[in-house]
């Protein structure tokens, strides 16, 4: 009985869910695929970075998913001259009462963007790694808890534009999925020409379809979806076939793993079912595994290694003999 409950709640959980897509697609036309995999970030309990050229999307998609959702929203301009105080916050005197207080910056937001992450330098991107992590940040060593759910969607231009500094690996592995937009498709870019009222924001279109408690319930959902035993074993031959090929210097690690079932179980919540299909693990294996692996030889960044790596991971996908 209580089976078939699940069932139902997740039935309707994806339904739900497409709503949202479909408000966001209300922003971001001819691009379901990657509305679908931000998603699967999201409900997977992770964060997502979405990476490309400048001018195609990338904002709009972070702000759209954040009205959907309908979470509280900040966003962060990512400079060369952003210090790690303008991000998660400082203590502050105050003359009258003669003491220090903790003043919140923005990262205290449910969905926080971080746009252009990469044009930061290390020390003030380092400074998200433990609100991405912990999900708490810590200030004069006390710990302040951030508010749930706790979404960081970040922007980044490629490695290979002027004024970047590249993510650490520690702070890459934190993103559940990395994703790219590319150019919207011809008949989307001339409607835009032709019809957009320069009055009216594409955002103002979107509109909240889901809130955080229904969110939250969702992510809870997506850990209990069911992994058969052969699909465990498919996940992990997926995941020690990149530490074993050639191509690759550095494979995915255990938390590689571990977040490739996370994105796999929320893909297959999206699809409205409480249980998992390989379908599930290759929808989402590029975009879980392709940032978390090295090249061993060929470009270091920018767009053609990220080409190159999700190339690597395709071809991986394709030997890895599917569970019977």
């Amino acid at each position: 009985m209580s089976e078939s409950r699940e069932l139902k709640d997740a039935v309707e959980a994806g339904q739900r869910l497409q709503r949202v897509a479909v408000e966001v697609g209300k922003a971001i036309e001819g691009k379901q695929a990657a509305v679908r995999l931000a998603l699967c970030a999201i409900v997977g309990g992770g964060h997502l970075l979405i990476e490309d050229l400048p001018g195609v999307g990338k904002t709009t998609l972070a702000q759209a998913l954040s009205r959907a959702l309908g979470l509280d929203f900040a966003r962060v301009q990512f400079t060369s001259d952003l210090l790690p105080s303008d991000v998660i916050g400082a203590q502050i005197f105050d003359p009258r009462e003669a003491s220090f207080s903790f003043r919140p910056g923005p990262v205290f937001a449910q969905v926080v963007l971080a746009d252009e992450i990469n044009r930061a330098p290390p020390r003030t991107q380092s400074a998200l790694l433990e609100a991405m992590s912990e999900r708490q940040v810590s200030v004069d060593g006390v710990s302040h808890p951030l508010p749930r759910p706790f979404i960081v969607l970040a922007t980044q231009n490629p490695i290979d534009q002027s004024g970047t500094y590249p993510l650490p690996d520690s702070q890459l592995d934190r993103f559940l999925l990395r994703l790219s937009l590319g150019y919207p498709p011809p008949h989307v870019e001339r409607d835009l020409v032709a019809s957009r009222d320069a009055t009216l924001s594409v955002l103002d279109r979107v509109q909240p379809a889901l809130d955080a408690a229904s969110l939250i319930a969702m992510q809870r959902m997506a850990q209990r979806v069911r992994v058969e035993s052969s699909l465990a074993d498919y996940l992990a031959r997926i995941t020690e076939a990149t530490r074993q090929t050639r191509l690759l210097s550095v494979g995915a690690s255990t938390r590689g793993l571990l977040a490739l079932a996370s994105a796999a179980k929320a893909h297959a919540l999206v699809d409205g079912r409480d249980f998992l299909l390989p379908d599930d693990v290759r929808a989402v294996s590029v975009a879980t595994l392709a940032h978390r692996v090295l090249l061993a030889s060929g470009p270091i960044d920018g767009l053609a290694a990220r080409a190159e790596s999700e190339r690597v991971i395709e071809s991986l996908l394709e030997r890895v003999e599917l569970p019977e």
